[in-house]
């Protein structure tokens, strides 16, 4: 017994790769199959450390970060663009009959596996490992059928009355189950939906034609629950005891259509849907499989459950051919759209589990980011306000009196900034001839390494004057968030990020200056990272509970806490998702009307905002997830939502990163 644990040891144990792939096939296998397993296992060890194929040590689902590279060249939803389907349709009405294909041809499931399904039905039935259970069950069932009748087509009762022997599963509860996540999460696509409906205004006969262990009635059913209503005939493998794969189904449908009508199939499969047909009389329309024209640029290093339906969401929408997508949409929709769906799940879920009455979400990173949330949870209380650093450390000097000089004298050394620049930034201008009298510069002189203490020591010395220049948008502030705030006394202030500075000056402007009684927690997507110099700055107020964050933090997701880094650019990757139409927050300021204040932005035109992209890829996924997953709940984690954008910011995509950066520059972010 101890020699075999040894020898199981040195060829399983030894390598995570070898000990997957192993485990995989002997779990396929039964009785003598066994023996075959052995053979792969000695055939992997004998690979991999006589021939050295090195890729077989690799654990295929355990791969850590990503080693694809992105679609660099154009859009890539432009790989899959095909003519507009009203064109094909003009085409296929020249036969006496169109056949299709149903699944992923005429609906979609949202997922990038179709036994992805599987996870869902075994969290409604709470049964553990059903996935596996599921598939390898299939696979009994229709051994078993062809070692009884000589074909491998099973119906759908057939594979569930092996569930309920082997498993346990109640056939009727089984089927109950699986059947309602189909009906739930099946949806029609939008490609050739039209087409269907063009080939239906022309009174084209349409058939359908599926290898599926779910017979005509529930075909039936699923295509009407799609939209697509009835067609004229229904051909189902199960029904038929033949399929498309040998090609006999395909005979089945030419002698009842009529052996000499011209018939043509439309179809995802190269061997059953394009090959088969041909072989026996059809022709024949190639469709694509979205999950394979999009999969090799989509981001695995995810939970099964959220990656799988994050890839089904993109690759359908990006793939089905009926548009091609800007750079600007696509970089939003694949890797802003889950993390914006993810993040207002964070923010929901935190509102209620502390008992916030308010969401205030910050410009301009909120901007989006308010609109997917009411979109989620129409009935929350949200408001998108206005704050930013910039106005922040000029409201509270008088306590952030460190950050204040940071900002405006210490981050614009040697740069080229000249005092009148400065003194202009801070809004002294009227101290700046008092300066230049006692310092002896002049108004051109350039901010140094080797004078920036000389104006910090000025602007000291009078600082109490400094500080009344911004008296009065302290006032004009503080008239804006009472009515912001009025019967308020618990809320959450969302950012992007980074030390959370933001959140932190307006808790204090909001109960030590304006005296508005109001716990302010500030909700972060991201922290400082292990690469930021100042990577320990807001973790007291996280330790505390005053911030809470999303993606990552020191004790969430160290991972991406070491891999993210500012230094990269990473931190605008993730601001260019979001953001609002006007300009960055200047400040309040007193105001003549009824409201008795004024909101300025940045900017030479303070009224003019500058471009920026639009919000809709952003809006677009958030409402296909809900279109898809209704008020279902799944938990979409920080790790998940940054798994796409680490693809992106990975070391094989500097092109896809130039793009973006172009992009960057385009719209002045």
């Amino acid at each position: 017994m101890r020699m075999r644990f040894r020898l199981y040891e040195v060829l399983v144990n030894r390598e995570a790769g070898i000990r997957e792939r192993y485990h995989k096939k002997r779990d396929a296998v039964h009785g003598m199959g066994r023996a075959g397993a052995w053979g792969y296992l000695l055939w992997l060890n004998f690979a991999y450390y006589v021939l050295r194929v090195r890729r077989l040590g690799k654990a295929e689902g355990c791969a850590f970060y990503e080693e694809k590279e992105l679609c660099s060249a154009g859009s890539e939803s432009a790989l899959s663009k095909r003519e507009e389907p009203e064109k094909l349709a003009g085409k296929l009405v020249e036969y006496d009959a169109v056949s299709f294909d149903v699944f992923d041809t005429l609906i979609f499931r949202p997922f990038s596996k179709p036994a992805d399904l599987f996870y869902f039905v075994g969290r409604e039935l709470d049964y553990q490992d059903f996935h596996r259970l599921r598939r390898e069950m299939e696979g009994r069932a229709r051994k078993e059928r062809y070692e009884r009748e000589g074909d491998w087509e099973i119906t759908f009762e057939e594979l569930y009355e092996v569930m309920e022997r082997e498993c346990g599963i109640g056939k009727e509860e089984g089927m109950r189950a699986e059947l309602e996540a189909e009906y739930r999460y099946c949806f029609a696509n939008p490609y050739m939906f039209r087409v269907v409906e063009e080939l239906r205004k022309r009174g084209k006969r349409m058939i359908v034609t599926s290898d599926m262990y779910l017979g005509e009635k529930y075909i039936r059913q699923l295509l009407e629950r799609a939209g697509y209503g009835v067609f004229d005939a229904y051909y189902v493998s199960c029904d038929y005891r033949c399929s498309k794969h040998d090609g006999q189904l395909f005979e089945r449908v030419r002698e009842r259509e009529g052996k000499e009508k011209r018939l043509i199939h439309v179809g995802d499969n190269i061997r059953s849907d394009v090959e088969q047909a041909r072989k026996h009389g059809f022709d024949t329309v190639f469709y694509k499989n979205v999950n394979a024209a999009g999969m090799p640029f989509r981001a695995e290093d995810m939970s099964v459950m959220t990656g799988g339906l994050y890839r089904g969401l993109v690759n359908s929408h990006l793939h089905n051919g009926l548009r091609e997508y800007g750079a600007p949409y696509e970089y939003g929709f694949v890797y802003g759209g889950l993390f914006a769906v993810g993040y207002c799940q964070f923010i929901h879920d935190y509102a209620v589990r502390h008992g916030v009455e308010k969401v205030l979400f910050l410009s301009r990173d909120g901007a989006v980011l308010s609109r997917v949330y009411e979109l989620l949870y129409p009935e929350e209380s949200r408001e998108y306000v206005y704050w930013s650093r910039l106005a922040a450390v000029k409201l509270a000097a008088g306590r952030y009196k460190y950050d204040y000089f940071r900002r405006f004298l210490y981050h614009k050394v040697n740069q080229g900034y000249t005092f009148a620049d400065v003194f202009r930034s801070m809004e002294l201008e009227d101290m700046l001839g008092r300066l230049c009298r006692e310092q002896g510069f002049a108004p051109e002189t350039k901010l140094t390494d080797r004078n920036v203490e000389q104006v910090k020591a000025f602007c000291m010395k009078y600082w109490t004057e400094v500080l009344a220049h911004y008296e009065e948008q302290v006032q004009a502030g503080g008239k804006y968030y009472g009515k912001v705030l009025r019967g308020i006394h618990k809320a959450a202030a969302v950012d992007i990020g980074w030390a959370g500075s933001g959140a932190v000056m307006l808790s204090y402007m909001v109960n030590q200056v304006w005296g508005l009684d109001c716990q302010v927690t500030g909700i972060l997507a991201g922290t400082n990272s292990c690469h930021s110099y100042e990577k320990d700055a807001g973790e007291a107020q996280l330790e505390s509970g005053r911030l809470v964050s999303y993606l990552f933090s020191q004790k969430e997701n160290r991972d991406v806490w070491k891999f993210h880094d500012a230094g990269k650019k990473h931190n605008l990757y993730w601001e260019m998702l979001l953001g609002a139409e006007e300009g960055s927050l200047k400040g309040f300021y007193g105001g003549e009307d009824w409201k008795g204040y004024r909101i300025v932005f940045k900017g030479e035109n303070e009224n003019a905002p500058p471009a920026r992209p639009p919000p809709r890829p952003l809006l677009d996924f958030a409402q296909m997830y809900l279109r898809v997953m209704g008020a279902e709940r799944m938990v979409i984690s920080g790790r998940d939502a940054y798994a796409p954008m680490l693809l992106m910011e990975g070391e094989g995509n500097g092109k896809w990163r130039g793009r973006v950066e172009f992009l960057m520059d385009e719209v002045g972010v």
